[in-house]
């Protein structure tokens, strides 16, 4: 009987599932990778009606995307919730009429996490 209750503990103990962390997969578009651990990228500078873009974060929080004129005004703004890692968005531009413009990243705090360039035809 003691047997059977110590083989039957080594199965109980051996068969415990074990939860590894697995990483984030890789962004699909390699021109939205980021190599640090934060910031913004956009999948290309010349932006028409919409762009995808990568907001990469080290901690899950809200962020802010705000996008300046050329005149560094705000002149679009929106809260997001990212999570830790890659964060695939999208950025509609179509309001926007045909200018530079900047696009910066923002915690709740106002720091600023990433800033890139844009130019909407």
């Amino acid at each position: 009987m003691k047997k059977i209750l110590a083989v039957a503990a080594i199965l109980l103990v051996g068969c415990t599932k074990v939860d590894v962390p697995t990483p984030a997969p890789p962004v699909a578009n390699a021109e939205l990778t980021i190599a640090s651990a934060v910031g913004i990228k956009l999948q290309s500078p010349f932006v028409t009606t919409e762009v995808a873009m990568n907001v990469k974060s080290d901690v899950a929080q809200p962020v802010t995307i705000k996008i300046f004129d050329i005149s560094n005004r705000v002149v679009s703004k929106e809260t997001v919730n990212v999570s830790v890692g890659d964060n695939i968005l999208k950025v509609y531009t179509s309001a926007l009429p045909s200018s530079a413009y900047r696009i910066g990243l923002f915690d709740a705090r106002g720091n600023q996490l990433g800033i890139t360039d844009f130019n909407k035809l």
